[in-house]
């Protein structure tokens, strides 16, 4: 495997609080009337606590006028005291440098905010300006120019028979697509008398067919007669006329059953009109029996007509998604996976000539896998986002010839670009984000370093304890080099206490990117040596660096972690490696389970967050069946060997270890029945243990209120074991 380096970047001691204003800490001042030195101590500046961590206003993705002459975008604000979310919106103008934002009072609370080229702001809201109208979701428009909103809020579109869920402008904005559950055999979105076949009543009780497709997906139990489904209107002076036609063809011969966007987390980048608004490309996947065991995304084509739309992927069983015509509409480019069944294949970027039918592979030949996806304005190249050595940066592809440019758009490290927004002019909005703060809206002219454009909360991070993450490597399994960071307060004398951070995926990455989740500035500042290993299976090192970890979950990524956490105790010093607690979630949770058994006289305390703990009940249990299929061999009455090589369950007769356990009873992925035979182990055994269960919660911790009990819990573990706390226990 070719080895990745950053690009001649500085590599260690970065600091990665942005715009953080260094103040000495002691300044000298001359006493008037006594003519000596008095020395004041400036106080310290307060560390990032896990309510300052929930309560941070969370940046939205811009959006922008056809022009680029403004943008829009919402921050997510929540009350320190309630912990109630509450959006607020914003306009910028892009033309006039240093511009404040100006914010936007729509009268309605709104969420997914689109421009139009017509002149108008449309969104969604589930209010409505008179007091007696029901409630539901609904599209409205308001009149916008960088100057702020004009006029008053119209309704755009509503369905008394169905809830919207997204929509998404032509470029034109004569049409626009809008999606929401709607039984198969309606032939308009929402029919007045839908009925679900899998709730026959009289009782409670779902009723499933045996190969139909998923009953029970993330986090939601399946209802088959209700897909997601699409629905394209023409605006007439702003409001939606017709009833609309179906993307899945509806009941025309060859129309397809399929969830559009895709479930669970699609949205709409699924979808894309063709420049003339005459078509629409779409991601989909089909609803039928090999639906849980199958990662194959298609990309299809509507021409509005009402027929059946035309499969544009078919020789590809893998995934593809992310269709993203040229503005002239001649290209159309995609991403996609080769191997099927494997959900963390390369993502390649496809480019088709649209007249000839020629399609390449544009990226082949560059060992990395691309994400986000963009034409410029002018439609001259692409541009694409790739995990790369910690960093995401953003490329300049040449679809002529197939050439890409790593974009140099911050000083320092990349950290986490992401929104690429393409302007007129050869301008570039995006926002960067890194493990020292959130993100920030910037602004590129030429596609060279970016200037901010907005202050959502650096500031107030820069009021904050700096910290001071270095980037390493050393030499991990088989001789790989293996990277790793390195999280503290920055002028933090030792002896510091250590946690060892492991990543979930597991084709993942701790990269420089800010979280909400698993923080490393919120830990670092609660006085610990946050360390974090990209072990093989990794992402951001090479197709087959990832691919490593296949049939190989305890081998290569445990061998990685000892050598990595013992290479970070010998970088720096100041860290306390007696000290120390391993923690994750999802493969990072089975990892904590199998160090347990494996490594267990390493650690005095262990977090497990919704953890595999018996791969063979996980096996039986879970919903995406190609996940453990690719990565443990097959079936596992095909590959039962494999599973049990690498079953925690077998070893906890070694374990000795002090453990948190976390779950949410919602998490289908790893059902939270694998948390609970984890406790019951080390129940069993005498070891102590807590037990963290959110009946509300997924395979995530996400409302505030629970993110906040989830930190003082996890705080309260670590303290009690390697803390300030640790005497008493």
């Amino acid at each position: 495997m070719r080895k990745i380096t950053p690009h001649g970047r500085p590599v260690l001691a970065a600091l990665t609080a942005a715009f953080v204003v260094s103040t000495p800490l002691a300044a000298q001042t001359a006493a008037p009337d006594a003519g000596r030195e008095i020395t004041q101590t400036a106080p310290a500046k307060p560390a990032v606590s896990a309510r300052d961590l929930v309560t941070l206003p969370r940046l939205g993705a811009p959006v922008a006028s056809a022009d680029g002459s403004f943008a829009v975008y919402s921050v997510s604000e929540t009350d320190p005291e309630t912990l109630d979310r509450t959006p607020r919106h914003y306009v910028l103008d892009l033309m006039t440098p240093g511009a404040s934002p100006r914010a936007l009072d729509l009268g309605l609370k709104a969420s997914n905010l689109q421009l139009g080229s017509d002149g108008y702001l449309y969104f969604l809201s589930t209010e409505h300006t008179a007091k007696d109208a029901p409630r539901r979701t609904r599209v409205w428009r308001r009149g916008i120019s960088a100057g702020g909103l004009a006029g008053r809020a119209q309704v755009v579109a509503e369905f008394s028979s169905a809830e919207i869920a997204g929509f998404k402008l032509s470029p034109d904005t004569k049409r626009i697509a809008i999606w929401g559950r709607v039984p198969r055999d309606c032939t308009s979105l929402g029919c007045a008398d839908q009925v679900n076949a899998h709730l026959p009543g009289p009782g409670t009780g779902r009723l499933y067919e045996g190969g139909k497709g998923f009953v029970r997906h993330w986090d939601t139990w399946s209802n088959p007669a209700s897909p997601s489904r699409v629905f394209v209107f023409p605006l007439d002076s702003g409001r939606v006329s017709g009833e609309g036609i179906p993307l899945d063809g509806g009941v025309a011969n060859g129309a397809i059953t399929a969830n559009v966007p895709t479930l669970p987390f699609g949205g709409a980048e699924d979808i894309a009109f063709a420049p003339g608004g005459n078509g629409v490309y779409f991601t989909a996947r089909l609803l039928n029996a090999a639906e849980p065991g199958s990662t194959n995304l298609d990309i299809y084509f509507s021409d509005l007509s009402g027929y059946a739309p035309r499969l544009l992927t078919g020789g590809n069983p893998a995934h593809d998604s992310h269709p993203t015509p040229s503005p002239d509409g001649r290209y159309l480019a995609w991403l996609a996976m080769e191997r099927a069944g494997y959900e963390a294949d390369r993502l390649v970027v496809h480019l088709r000539d649209l007249a000839s039918g020629e399609t390449r592979k544009l990226t082949e030949a560059i060992d990395l896998s691309f994400s986000e996806l963009a034409w410029s304005a002018d439609g001259s190249y692409l541009l694409a986002t790739a995990g790369e050595v910690l960093d995401t940066p953003a490329f300049r592809l040449d679809p002529e010839t197939g050439e890409a440019r790593r974009l140099d758009l911050m000083a320092g490290n990349e950290a986490h670009i992401a929104n690429l927004t393409p302007l007129l002019g050869d301008r570039l909005l995006f926002t960067r984000d890194s493990i020292g703060q959130p993100g920030e809206l910037y602004l590129s002219q030429g596609l060279e370093q970016a200037t901010p454009l907005t202050d959502v909360v650096t500031t107030r991070m820069g009021n904050m304890a700096p910290i001071i993450t270095t980037r390493f490597s050393f030499e991990g399994a088989g001789g790989a080099t293996v990277w790793g960071q390195i999280t503290r307060l920055k002028d933090q004398q030792g002896p510091i206490p250590a946690i060892l951070n492991i990543h979930g995926g597991p084709q993942g990455s701790y990269n420089d990117a800010w979280s909400t989740r698993w923080n490393p500035r919120v830990f670092a500042s609660q006085g610990y040596a946050v360390i974090s290993i990209d072990f093989h299976g990794s992402t951001g090192y090479g197709q087959a660096f990832t691919d490593a970890i296949n049939q190989d979950w305890g081998g290569k990524p445990l061998e990685d972690l000892q050598k990595g956490l013992a290479h970070a105790l010998t970088l720096d010093p100041q860290i306390d490696g007696s000290r120390a607690c391993a923690m994750g979630a999802s493969y990072g949770g089975y990892m904590v389970n199998w160090i347990a058994g494996q490594w267990p006289d390493r650690f005095r305390c262990l977090v497990n967050h919704n953890g595999l703990f018996d791969t063979r009940a996980f096996y039986y249990s879970t919903e995406e069946l190609w996940f453990p299929r690719w990565d443990f061999g097959g079936t596992y009455a095909e590959a039962a060997k494999t599973y049990e090589k690498w079953n925690p369950v077998l070893h906890v007769d070694k374990w000795q270890t002090p453990m948190l356990v976390v779950l949410g009873e919602k998490d289908f992925r790893v059902p939270y029945t694998q948390g609970l035979g984890a406790f019951t182990a080390l129940q069993e055994r005498g070891i102590p243990a807590q037990l963290l269960v959110f009946p509300d919660e997924n395979h995530w911790v996400l409302g505030a209120k629970n993110s906040l009990q989830w930190h003082n819990t996890v705080f309260a573990w670590l303290n009690r074991w390697i803390g300030e706390g640790e005497a008493q226990k």
